[in-house]
């Protein structure tokens, strides 16, 4: 697991959980990231902490064909500049898999 800064002093809720699988996971280079975070943040701002953390990497490119849950609910339709991702929450990008 990936962790972007040092996480000392810092709460399990301080953090968003990111988590990749199969074409995501093999193009991040791991299985996840946590994202330190002092309040909600958008999707959007996730994605570009994400972006970040994964340079020349084809990973954003796989996100963008992913379906997306923040904890069990589907917001792959939802506006990401809209929607807030609060700490503690766990993200996971789920690629398209072959017969499903």
């Amino acid at each position: 697991m990936s962790v972007t800064s040092d996480r000392s002093g810092l709460n399990e809720t301080d953090a968003i959980r990111v988590r990749y699988w199969a074409a995501a996971r093999s193009a991040a280079g791991c299985d996840g990231d946590d994202l330190p975070v002092t309040g909600p943040i958008s999707l959007t701002d996730v994605l570009r902490q994400v972006a970040q953390l994964h340079p020349d990497t084809r990973l954003m490119a796989v996100l963008g064909t992913c379906s997306v849950l923040l904890g069990d609910r589907p917001v792959a339709t939802e506006d990401p500049d809209e929607l807030q991702v609060p700490p503690g929450s766990e993200l996971q990008f789920l690629p398209p898999f072959a017969g499903g």
